[in-house]
């Protein structure tokens, strides 16, 4: 949590970024954070919880990564939270798509049930499992979509109208198993991001895991 007044001084804060209190907090923004955080200093009191997205740099990795934020004026003071949002890495999604295909050799029914349960252990922050029968083509088990369920995955396309199904299908036609980047919504984040997915064949079905990046 921390605490500016009305002019961008932070007067309060509960982590690393104490070592601020006392100064002009926008003298350490870049140029696009500046305009965002002289915008949130000038919302009237009265106006509620307001809600903002940036990058920020995670004192516990080091890395700059997206961060949520709740925000409220109160009198001459904004207080605010924030979290991150969670980002899987490369290594974290071939490890989950090679988990769902070890269970469904072991379990199909059991294992296209729990990816559909949306629970099961197949669904992580922003990492999901989806499933396509290669012989009709069709989903049959989605992490976090169900309404996917049955749909012809030949005509799925990207929200610019970019076919995303039809490469992948050509894909797997050639080989056991592959990589794609497509842009796609994070369930996470809620915007459509680039998303790289790792594509693996497992008897006649297509298992896919991906991650996403800004």
């Amino acid at each position: 949590m921390f605490v500016v007044d009305t002019k961008g001084v932070l007067l309060a804060s509960g982590g690393p970024s104490s070592a601020l209190i006392g100064r002009d907090v926008s003298e350490v923004l870049g140029p696009d954070l500046q305009a965002s955080f002289k915008q949130a200093l000038s919302v009237p009191e009265g106006q509620g919880i307001q809600q903002a997205d940036y990058r920020w740099q995670n004192w516990n990795d080091g890395k700059v990564e997206h961060k949520h934020v709740f925000y409220q004026r109160v009198g001459e003071r904004i207080l605010a939270v924030g979290y991150y949002l969670p980002r899987a890495t490369p290594e974290q999604a071939r490890a989950l798509r090679n988990k769902a295909v070890e269970a469904l050799v072991k379990d199909e029914t059991g294992t296209l049930k729990a990816i559909n349960s949306l629970q099961g252990g197949f669904l992580q922050d922003d990492l999901y499992v989806f499933v396509v029968d290669l012989n009709t083509r069709r989903y049959v088990a989605h992490g976090t979509n169900l309404r996917l369920i049955n749909t012809d995955f030949a005509k799925i396309k990207d929200p610019d109208g970019k076919p995303v199904g039809v490469p992948i299908l050509q894909m797997m036609a050639e080989q056991d198993q592959g990589e794609y980047k497509y842009r796609w919504k994070n369930p996470v984040t809620g915007k459509v991001e680039n998303k790289h997915a790792y594509v693996r064949k497992s008897g006649h079905f297509m298992v896919a895991v991906g991650y996403y990046s800004p």
